[in-house]
């Protein structure tokens, strides 16, 4: 009786084990028509090696998430309690939380760029807050009958693989299913391989648009193993970042549709790096400090991000700088420049635009104990920055503005927000938009710059910094001290919305 018993008990889970690998057949298939909806959100690839890895991924590893979901579920449930009615029902209810799950993250990636996780939860909330308050009855009608379609599709499936797991194994396909699923695995994580090792961007852009994908990558093995020399690949980098369009110079025109904000001139006044001696004096005149203000260290890009409001390639400055921006060249009424004689290294042409009664003016000055104060709106800042490690780093800014401090300030300011907050004292906005902020009315989106092959990121307190060899470090922006942080892929999205805006010729 023992050995009957338990001969039927070891039928029992092996009837149910059949049944769950056929049952996540199924659901793979299931699976592939809701993962296939990632790639709808993200530009096709444009190669034939984009489109293998993409096919490849998104076979494979559609089928690991499915498989992996069987192994932490269904197969320990059907050893430790063989009831096959009990597994079969769980098994149908925990396929539909999983299936809901994974068109929540779709729809999650399609709106915000990123899946769920712990470090989005903030916006992935905010996002489902959004939708409720607009439209509570609607959602509620596509998340009941989405959930019950799949709740009802699922127990379809789970008795019919049930009742027809003999026939479904006498057909002798199960072996190369899984071989060809594993196969496609492989596959994608070779491609990877190859393609983070030769910088193809068109499979490396693909790293994160299916959930809990980690492709395999060549960077580190390659490095430790010295198959690659880290140089060439950051000289390789560099010329790939030059070629973007973010990093060439762009075309704008500028739109005055409204008189300056108020009767009172804005005055910004530009400083060189200032000594101990030049910041006491400052303190000494009754302004409020900025917030950390971050400039680049090299002069002619600091130039380039206040006066023009982009970061392009270090090799395109000269160019940048040898003609006056936009807004002087269209709208030269609303703008005037004054340039100290003993100021360093700036444009020529930043001498002819003398307007004193223009309602912005911007003030080159290295004198500072002579400096004498405007009484309306006044903004200083250092031209550049000074850090050891650090492209883009912080300076010292000082603000007399009433509208200004009645704003809540950021974590971080950039010098690429000082043209967008003149522009909008004097009734102006370009066309496109700039990447900067207008400091009386900053976007809800993080900070980006891009400084010598160095990309930053801010958001409040927090600073990204992706460096040349595609290494990166968390840091506080205000007090510079390393952050025991991962890497927040949310907020760097986030933070690359502002860029389309610039890519035009």
């Amino acid at each position: 009786m023992v050995l009957e018993h338990n001969l039927s008990l070891v039928n029992k889970v092996n009837r149910l084990l059949s049944w769950g690998h056929w049952f996540t057949f199924f659901n793979i298939l299931l699976a592939l028509v809701v993962t296939a909806s990632y790639w709808l959100a993200e530009p096709l690839p444009q190669t034939v090696t984009g489109w293998s890895y993409l096919l490849s991924n998104w076979l494979g590893h559609t089928a690991f998430l499915c498989f992996l979901f069987f192994i932490l579920t269904i197969f320990p449930i059907s050893l430790l309690f063989p009831s096959q009615r009990h597994v079969r029902g769980l098994g149908a209810l925990l396929a539909t939380l999983a299936l809901v799950l994974l068109i929540f993250d779709a729809y999650v990636y399609s709106s915000l760029g990123y899946h769920i996780g712990n470090t989005s939860w903030q916006q992935t909330i905010e996002l489902m807050r959004s939708q409720i308050v607009t439209n509570l009855r609607n959602f509620v009608l596509i998340v009941s009958i989405t959930a019950t379609g799949l709740l009802a599709l699922q127990l379809t499936l789970s008795n019919f693989c049930w009742k027809k797991v003999g026939r479904l194994q006498a057909t002798q396909t199960g072996r190369p299913i899984w071989v060809f699923f594993v196969s496609c695995f492989m596959l994608s994580h070779l491609i990877h391989i190859w393609a983070d090792a030769q910088l193809n961007q068109d499979v490396v852009r693909q790293d994160n648009v299916l959930p809990l994908s980690y492709p395999a990558t060549a960077k580190s093995f390659l490095a430790r193993h010295r198959l690659l020399d880290r140089q060439e690949r950051a000289s390789s980098q560099q010329q790939q970042l030059d070629a973007l369009d973010y990093l060439k110079p762009v075309s704008m025109q500028l739109h005055c549709p409204s008189p300056a904000a108020s009767s009172q001139q804005l005055t910004v006044i530009v400083m060189p790096p200032l000594n101990a001696d030049d910041k006491q004096h400052i303190s000494q005149l009754g302004l409020r400090q900025l917030a950390p203000h971050f400039a680049p260290v090299q002069r002619d890009e600091a130039l380039g991000q206040l006066l023009f409001g982009q970061f392009v390639a270090a090799s395109q400055i000269p160019a940048l700088l040898a003609e006056p921006p936009f807004w002087l060249q269209q709208a030269p009424e609303r703008f005037g420049i004054e340039v100290a004689p003993s100021f360093p290294a700036v444009p020529t042409w930043l001498h002819h635009y003398t307007q004193p009664e223009a309602p912005v003016q911007l003030r080159f000055t290295d004198d500072i104990t002579s400096l004498s104060l405007p009484t309306g709106p006044l903004l200083l800042v250092e031209l550049t920055a000074n850090h050891n490690q650090w492209k883009m780093a912080p300076v010292n800014g000082w603000y007399r503005w009433p509208a200004l401090r009645q704003q809540t300030q950021p974590a971080a300011t950039l010098q690429l927000d000082v043209l967008p907050t003149l522009l909008a004292y004097a009734g102006c906005d370009s066309v496109p938009a700039l990447a900067g902020d207008n400091l009386l009315a900053p976007r809800n989106l993080p900070k980006i710059a891009i400084s010598q092959h160095e990309v930053y990121s801010f958001y409040k307190d927090k600073l990204v910094i992706i460096r040349e060899d595609n290494s990166f470090g968390v840091w506080s922006a205000a007090t510079g001290l390393p952050l025991n942080e991962r890497f927040d892929m949310p907020m760097l999205v986030d933070a690359l919305q502002r860029l389309p805006a610039l890519n035009h010729d």
